[in-house]
């Protein structure tokens, strides 16, 4: 673990001695919220922020890619990976966790080449939660309240100045050449725990159970009647799985030039949670109701992925829970079925 120290005041200067190399992007206002966004200057965007309304997931996995460029005649086949350089300064450490889940998805098997090339492209800053983001923040509960090993640098507000632990070689780099940075004294190590120990207490649990429970949960849970009734108010609108930091189901389409001599394959976003995701040949659909949505929603989040890739595919962001129009949060959700499950447990008891 190594750190170093840049005074406060420094931070519009390091923005520009990036700029000279990187693309920046950073979370900055817009009509009353925030989004992750290219910046100019330090003035434009700040770190100590709510969460933003999509995740940094779009600069791995954007809404609209161009995979490659064809002739129909067969005569040109490209594929198409253009990444820029780019800086992601104040990544939340619940987005952080994201991340690290969609470089464990996109890398197994078959690695996916542009996301891999766009992955090599980024350089992620993140930056030390130290109050809850939004009424539905759940991070505490979730495990995701400290930074993993995915980031580059870590940047820690510590009052007048900002530490930065740096994690990678690539973070490292970052720092190079800019004369606002200064080695670390045992007076700065102590400032840097006090205010990590400091920050736990401002963070309360939010699920009534350990959220290592949470996959046996589920599996207990598939038949709960409770799916039902979120079938029931569900407007399978899929905006819950547009805002999450680790969905990536995506759609693929061609889209020909109108002079008929080649065109484009392009691949956008997908929810399951609309009606015709599930649906394949002959009209048949697998996932027609919408309480089966629901639950493999949150069977993914909660168990599917964990099982797949050994890690939470929940993070605690509540970004769900700020976009869903009828209140389906997932703290409600996991402490209901909780809650049920020792209800029934209860009552097997008396019968013995």
């Amino acid at each position: 673990m190594s750190y170093k120290i840049m005074p406060k005041s420094a931070l519009n200067d390091w923005v520009q001695h990036l700029r000279q190399k990187f693309t920046i992007v950073a979370p900055k206002p817009k009509h009353g919220q925030f989004v992750f966004g290219e910046v100019t200057d330090a003035s434009e965007f700040a770190l100590d922020y709510p969460s933003t309304v999509l995740p940094p997931k779009k600069y791995l996995v954007p809404t609209q890619e161009e995979l490659l460029s064809y002739s129909l005649d067969g005569s040109h086949f490209e594929m198409r990976t253009e990444p820029v350089p780019t800086v992601v300064l104040g990544v939340h450490t619940c987005d952080l966790h994201g991340i690290k889940l969609l470089d464990r998805i996109f890398s197994q098997g078959y690695t996916d080449t542009h996301y891999k090339t766009r992955r090599n492209s980024l350089y992620l800053v993140s930056y030390e939660c130290f109050e809850p983001c939004t009424e539905h923040s759940f991070c505490r509960s979730m495990g995701t309240l400290s930074a993993t090993d995915t980031f580059d640098l870590h940047i820690i507000n510590l009052g007048e100045d900002f530490a930065f632990e740096i994690g990678t070689q690539k973070g490292e780099s970052l720092l190079e050449g800019f004369q606002s940075i200064f080695n670390v004294t045992e007076v700065d190590i102590e400032r840097i725990n006090t205010v990590h120990q400091e920050k736990w207490q401002r963070f309360p649990y939010r699920l009534d159970f350990d959220v290592t429970e949470l996959a046996e949960l589920l599996t207990n849970s598939y038949t709960s009647t409770y799916w039902d009734e979120l079938g029931d108010i569900c407007l399978g609108c899929g905006m819950c799985t547009q805002v999450c930091p680790t969905c990536y189901c995506f759609d693929i389409h061609d889209e020909v030039d109108l002079t008929l001599d080649g065109g484009h394959r392009v691949r956008t976003w997908d929810s399951c949670q609309i009606r015709m995701f599930a649906t394949v040949a002959g009209g048949h659909n697998f996932r027609a109701e919408q309480a089966a949505r629901q639950r493999h929603r949150f069977m993914r989040k909660g168990k599917y992925q964990e099982d797949a890739y050994g890690l939470v595919g929940c993070t605690g962001c509540g970004r769900c829970a700020q976009a869903c129009l009828v209140d389906i949060t997932p703290v409600k959700t996991f402490n209901e079925l909780y809650k049920r499950r020792n209800n029934i447990a209860e009552k097997e008891t008396e019968a013995k």
